[in-house]
């Protein structure tokens, strides 16, 4: 704690920019001066928990990974201990080939570890080719990445990719696997690889996590707006919203953020293409760096159906690639999360958009809803009037980890590492979910506080 009156800014209002403030105010304490900018008119970024069909829903990410500390310990720390739940274990599917399979198991993001893993899946000529794959002459080079879809493919062949791996990495980064890198999105696979595994399968075996108890998925009762109010409400910041952070520099010992004035120091917690316009004469090698990293646009469709429509007493159901459907997954909500079947309605949400293909995501709200109610009757046989629907569009939504996306990172954070009072933090650095924005927005904070409080 210290009695220097700092002056900090966040721009960006997400979930990185809300922890970062947090973490500044217990770091700087009660008398530090802490500004979140805004551009947008609400907190949250692709966080957002809206009323639906009665209750609180959320219509962009809705889950964390439980055996990750990161949003489980912040929970407790800001005492919503109660609003922690996690799901009723319903199986998930996969919509291939005009039917509906079970989810393989024993994979690793839909990378089968045996031939049983997709048997059902995919073709009896594609599975005695993952019996066959040991046996197959196999290089790997330890200096090198790949894309996802490369490697399986070359391995196991073009189904497994298409009906197990996409509809998994889609539901991740709503990219393929063809945009994709290997090492970012599957860091123990490439270790697996870099030690020297034989073949595809036995690195798969290798990488695969020891099974633990508990819940793999987390999420809160009241939704992420909880989380997001409780973080506002302990960094107690001075907050600017619709306003654009339209410049920085080098202002003496410090920065001008404009529209904010001077500031000890800026965490910018904003996506990568808007930090690099922000940065870009005050730090050019900060934007150089990561001026590659692209954006993949979405849109959920939440739909509140009648409690007798008849939804599957699955999860939710994702979909392979080259099927002919608009969506790319559902999230059976009421089956998947039990406080939310205590509801009287059932709520399903339709998502759409992947990378290169945001044409969708623009489509007007009619018809996005025509379109997942279309879908949705394809996959479950459910024509249900809807008696509460909500859209939400997520613009750049989800940065791509394309090969090389490690060597990107580091360069980034070696870069920032020589601008004193400038901190970055987001979904493009160390993972796109929930617990890796809070581990990147702490980062952030601590190396920021140290240096403005020195």
């Amino acid at each position: 704690m210290t009695s220097r009156r700092a002056s900090v800014a966040v721009v960006g209002g997400g979930v990185a920019g809300l922890v970062a403030a947090y973490r500044l105010r217990r770091q700087l304490g009660d008398d530090a001066d802490i500004t979140v900018v805004e551009a947008g008119a609400r907190f949250g970024g692709k966080l957002r928990t809206v009323p639906l069909g009665g209750g609180p829903v959320d219509v962009g990410a809705e889950a964390f990974i439980a055996r990750r500390p990161e949003v489980a310990e912040l929970i407790v720390e800001l005492g919503l201990e109660d609003q922690l739940v996690h799901p009723a274990g319903r199986q998930p599917l996969i919509w291939s080939q005009g039917a509906l399979h079970p989810l393989p198991t024993r994979t690793l993001m839909g990378i089968p570890s045996d031939p049983q893993s997709v048997a059902g899946l995919v073709d009896a000529d594609t599975l005695a080719r993952i019996v066959a794959e040991p046996s197959v002459p196999f290089e790997w080079d330890p200096a090198a990445d790949t894309d996802v879809a490369s490697l399986v493919s070359g391995r196991f062949g073009e189904q497994v990719v298409r009906r197990s791996v996409d509809p998994l990495l889609g539901g991740v980064y709503s990219g393929l696997s063809d945009s994709i890198g290997v090492r970012a999105a599957l860091p123990t696979l490439a270790a697996a690889l870099d030690s020297g595994a034989t073949s595809l399968t036995a690195a798969v075996a290798a990488a695969l996590p020891t099974p633990s108890p508990g819940p793999v998925f987390g999420t809160l009762r009241d939704g992420y707006g909880a989380l997001l109010e409780a973080l506002r409400a302990a960094a107690r910041p001075r907050t600017l919203l619709d306003a654009a952070a339209t410049g920085l520099r080098r202002d003496g010992d410090g920065w001008w953020l404009d529209p904010l004035g001077h500031v000890d120091g800026v965490v910018l917690a904003v996506p990568a293409p808007d930090m690099v316009r922000l940065v870009a004469d005050a730090a050019p090698q900060v934007a150089d760096a990561a001026r590659g990293i692209e954006l993949a646009s979405s849109a959920v469709v939440a739909l509140a159906l009648p409690d007798d429509a008849g939804v599957p007493e699955n999860s939710g159901i994702l979909v392979a690639t080259g099927e002919s459907l608009g969506a790319k997954a559902f999230t059976l909500s009421s089956r998947k999360w039990p406080h939310l079947a205590e509801r009287n309605v059932t709520l399903v949400r339709a998502s759409y958009g992947r990378f290169g293909d945001a044409a969708v995501v623009d489509a007007p709200d009619a018809d996005l809803i025509a379109m997942a109610r279309a879908d949705l009757e394809t996959v479950t046989g459910v024509r249900s009037e809807p008696v509460d629907v909500f859209v939400q569009r997520w613009h750049g939504g989800l940065p791509q980890y394309a090969p090389g996306h490690l060597d990107r990172v580091a360069a980034i954070e070696d870069a920032v590492s020589e601008v004193d009072g400038l901190e970055v933090a987001g979904a493009y650095l160390h993972g796109v979910g929930v617990p890796a924005c809070v581990a990147a927005a702490t980062t952030a904070a601590t190396r920021l506080s140290a240096r403005v409080a020195g």
